[in-house]
Formats: structure tokens, sequence, C-alpha cells
């Protein structure tokens, strides 16, 4: 096996992505591509720091709740999230630190 498969359409594709529509969308649209810009960068950094612990087909069929979370990956309004900010996230999550984690994270790349 060379590691590739013909998917739907005679299209060769990954194995692990012939599991889902999700999946097939994200290999062929995304998987591999470089990523350009902050807000693009921010936004893989924070979705790989949620997976820790599902999978990432989770985490793909949830990116839009995300997007909408954290003001579409904006670092600047992410990184100016005050208190309120981060319990409404809180909210959203059972383990504490990463939305705090995530604001560190934008602060950061403006220093």
């Amino acid at each position: 096996m060379n590691g590739v498969e013909k998917g739907p359409g005679g299209k060769p594709r990954c194995p692990w992505a012939l599991g889902t529509p999700d999946y097939i969308a994200y290999h062929d649209s995304e998987w591999g591509h470089p990523l350009h810009g902050e807000s693009e960068l921010f936004e893989r950094l924070t979705l790989e720091a949620f997976q820790s612990g599902l999978s990432w087909l989770t985490i793909l069929r949830k990116r839009e709740n995300f997007r909408k979370a954290f003001d579409r990956f904006d670092i600047e309004r992410v990184a100016a999230y005050g208190a309120k900010d981060v319990k409404r996230l809180m909210g959203r999550r059972r383990d504490r630190p990463q939305p705090q984690e995530d604001d560190h994270l934008a602060d950061c790349a403006f220093r």
C-alpha cells in the first residue's frame, strides 16, 4: 500500500480522509496547504490546542462555533479580552486553562 487510495470521484486521497465528507473536504481544501495571515495561523493554533483529547473531526464540526466565540480569531480582539470574555469562554469548557492560554497567545503576537 502506498498510502493513497481512490476516494469519491476517483480522486487520490490519504486513507484517513475517506471516513466522512467532513474529512474529505478538509483533506481536499486545507490539509497540507500552507496557512498565510495572522488570523489563519492563530485559528489553527487555537483549534489544535482545543483538540487535545478530542478527535480532529469534532473540532472541524465545531469550527464555526469556535470562530464565533473567538471573534473570527481576530488576534487584536482576542488579545484585548477581559475577565468577562474569559468567563464567557470558560462556560464552554470543562477544564479552565485553555481560553486564558489563547488570550495569552494572542497577546504575545503583539510583543
